[in-house]
C-alpha cells in the first residue's frame, strides 16, 4: 500500500508513525521541531488520514507498508519513531527488517498485549450523526456525551472532514478500525530481538509502560534506553518542546 506521508527539513531521516486514531498531521509541531536537524517523515497507517482504506487492517499489514514506503522512496538509515500502535508497527518492523533502521524510538507502548480501551471512542465517533451536522461545534457538542474530555474530543475530531458537496465525512476507515480493533492490542508479532539503539519514552501518569515491563523490554532490545516524562498516554502532544528535546538529546548520545 502505498501511504500518505508529508516531509519536512534536511538531513538525516526520520520517519514518525502515529498512533490509533491519529495520523501524520497530528506530529506537525514535532516535526517542524526536529526538521531543523533532520529529514522528518510523518505518515499515514492504512485505514487513517489520507492513506488508502483496506479491509485488512494488523501489524504484519502495516509493518509491509512502511516496508514499502522506506523502499519507494530510497531512504537509508532512517530513524523510526511510533506512538502507542505506531510503536507496535515500529517495534515488529525493527525486529523483521533491522538492516532498514538505524535507531529506534518507541513513545508509551511496550512489547506485550494491551487490553483495547479505545472501542467507546471509536463506537463515539461511529455514532456521530454526519449528515445533520453543520459545523464542528455541532459535532463537539454531539460526541461531548460519549467522550467528556475536551482534549481528546478535539483530537479524534480532527479526522472529521468536509465533503466538496457539503457536510461531513470520516478520513478514518471506522468500521474496519471498530471490527479489527483487537489487532491493536496483541502482544508483538514477530518473535526476536532488535539491538540497535532504542529509546522508550513514557508517560507518568500514563499507566502504559509500568516498571514492570523494563525486564521484557531489554529482553527484546537489549540496547534500549527509558526515559520518564511528567505526561500523560501523549507525550508528544502534552510537552512538545520537551518531548523533542528528549529525543534529540538522546539521538545525539547514542
Amino acid at each position: 500500500m502505498k501511504l500518505f506521508f508529508r516531509e519536512y527539513g534536511e538531513g538525516p531521516p526520520i520517519i514518525i508513525v502515529h498512533g490509533l486514531l491519529g495520523s501524520g498531521d497530528n506530529w506537525l509541531t514535532q516535526a517542524k521541531l526536529l526538521s531543523p536537524s533532520y529529514k522528518v517523515y510523518t505518515v499515514d497507517q492504512r485505514n487513517h488520514g489520507l492513506s488508502p482504506h483496506s479491509d485488512t487492517f494488523d501489524y504484519e499489514s502495516m509493518v509491509s507498508d512502511l516496508a514499502e514506503f522506506i523502499d519507494d522512496h530510497k531512504i537509508i538509515d532512517p530513524v523510526l519513531m511510533g506512538h502507542s500502535m505506531g510503536g507496535k508497527t515500529v517495534m515488529n518492523f525493527s525486529i523483521k527488517h533491522p538492516d532498514k533502521l538505524k535507531k529506534l524510538i518507541v513513545v508509551d507502548i511496550s512489547p506485550r498485549p494491551y487490553g483495547v480501551e479505545h472501542y467507546t471512542l471509536v463506537e463515539g465517533l461511529m455514532k456521530l450523526p454526519l449528515p445533520a451536522l453543520s459545523s464542528r461545534n455541532d459535532a463537539d457538542a454531539a460526541l461531548a456525551g460519549d467522550i467528556p474530555d475536551g482534549d481528546v474530543r478535539q483530537f479524534l475530531l480532527k479526522n472529521l472532514q468536509r465533503k466538496p458537496e457539503g457536510g461531513f465525512s470520516w478520513k478514518l476507515n471506522l468500521a474496519v478500525i471498530y471490527e479489527k480493533l483487537g489487532n491493536v492490542g496483541v502482544d508483538l508479532i514477530q518473535a526476536g530481538t532488535f539491538d540497535k539503539p532504542t529509546l522508550f519514552v513514557r508517560g507518568s501518569s500514563s499507566g502504559y509502560v509500568p516498571d514492570e515491563d523494563w525486564d521484557t523490554i531489554v529482553r527484546i532490545f537489549p540496547n534500549a534506553k527509558l526515559e520518564t516524562m511528567d505526561t500523560g498516554h501523549w507525550i508528544q502532544a502534552e510537552k512538545p518542546k520537551e518531548f523533542v528535546e528528549v529525543v534529540m538529546s538522546w539521538m545525539r548520545g547514542s
